[in-house]
């Protein structure tokens, strides 16, 4: 299994569809996922990424300092650190309050939002992937928005097509369709990602770069590959072809974390994983990925999950 693949099969999302929203010209609102958006659905995740999937019509989506982009109909916009962003019909107007709007009595779907000043229809669904696994590095490395659209989509691109039906289905209220929704949006986060790194700059820097540079990249699979291996900077640097130091300025450079630093997250978040779904001890898994013993292993654990490996095992919904 490769570097990226091994990350992305320590994240279990939550997904779940939240708002029907259907605006007309002129409109303006803003925007951000909030814990309150996703307790209805379970316990509220640790890293949130918001999506917003263009249904019908087109809009300008505004993130940060950021130009706003242009979106239309088959445009699925994925927000990786769950920032404030603007949706508005066109550029500079001034955002509406909706909270008082939004119709959450919809027992048979997510909450409803009928919003403008009766021009052109605009209709968008709205939802989220939550992540329990906190400081992963590939959601880190990820730019606040990446964008898809799966409105051209072709006879062999089954996602997108299943997508594009699975959302009709949910705007006739169809049983089902916002969980479809929710495990599509999963797959599309995916290729969005895979597209992303495709097109980035052989300046850019990061995890991602990281694992695009031959030396790098080499290491970081070594760690994935074995990470209860007692790993040093030299013996990785030996493998990398380059003095200690040398090595050690690269990596950090790109990844963020000098090596060893890294490996730790590494382990904790394979940690956490085990602990969720393997019936194995606190110390066999703590062993298991690279903890010498059970105390320095929940010392780590506390350190960045804020709990103990019991307390955390508990606190995790069931996995029947």
């Amino acid at each position: 299994m490769d570097v990226l693949s091994d990350i992305i099969a320590t994240i279990r999302f939550s997904s779940s569809v939240f708002l029907d929203a259907r605006f007309t010209a002129p409109w303006c609102i803003e925007a951000q996922i909030t814990p309150d958006d996703c307790k209805p659905y379970g316990a509220v995740p640790t890293a949130i990424i918001a999506y917003h999937y263009i249904v019908s019509g087109e809009l300008y989506l505004g993130s940060g300092a950021e130009l706003p982009h242009k979106l239309q109909s088959g445009d699925i916009v994925l927000l990786p650190q769950n920032g404030r962003h603007i949706l508005a019909s066109k550029k500079g107007l001034r955002p509406a309050s909706i909270d008082h709007l939004i119709n959450t009595d919809n027992a048979s779907g997510p909450a409803l939002l009928h919003f403008g000043g009766g021009g052109e229809p605009c209709h968008i669904i709205c939802g989220f992937l939550g992540c329990d696994i906190p400081d992963n590095p590939l959601i880190n490395s990820l730019p606040s928005l990446l964008q898809l659209n799966v409105g051209q989509a072709d006879s062999d691109n089954w996602m997108a097509s299943t997508f594009q039906h699975a959302a009709q289905e949910f705007s006739r209220g169809g049983v089902g369709s916002a969980t479809i929704l929710g495990k599509l949006a999963e797959l599309l986060f995916v290729e969005a990602l895979r597209r992303y790194l495709l097109t980035l700059p052989a300046s850019n820097t990061g995890w991602l770069a990281g694992l695009r540079d031959p030396k790098v990249g080499k290491a970081l699979a070594q760690l994935h590959r074995q990470p209860a291996h007692q790993w040093t900077t030299d013996e990785l640097a030996k493998s990398a072809n380059l003095s200690r130091s040398a090595f050690a300025e690269r990596f950090t450079q790109l990844v963020g974390l000098p090596p060893m630093r890294y490996l730790s997250q590494w382990r904790l978040q394979l940690a956490a994983v085990r602990l969720r779904e393997s019936p194995l001890s606190i110390v066999n898994i703590a062993h298991e990925v690279g903890y010498e013993s059970e105390a320095s292993f929940s010392r780590a654990f506390r350190n960045t999950f804020h709990s103990t490996p019991g307390q955390w095992r508990r606190s995790q919904p069931d996995n029947d």
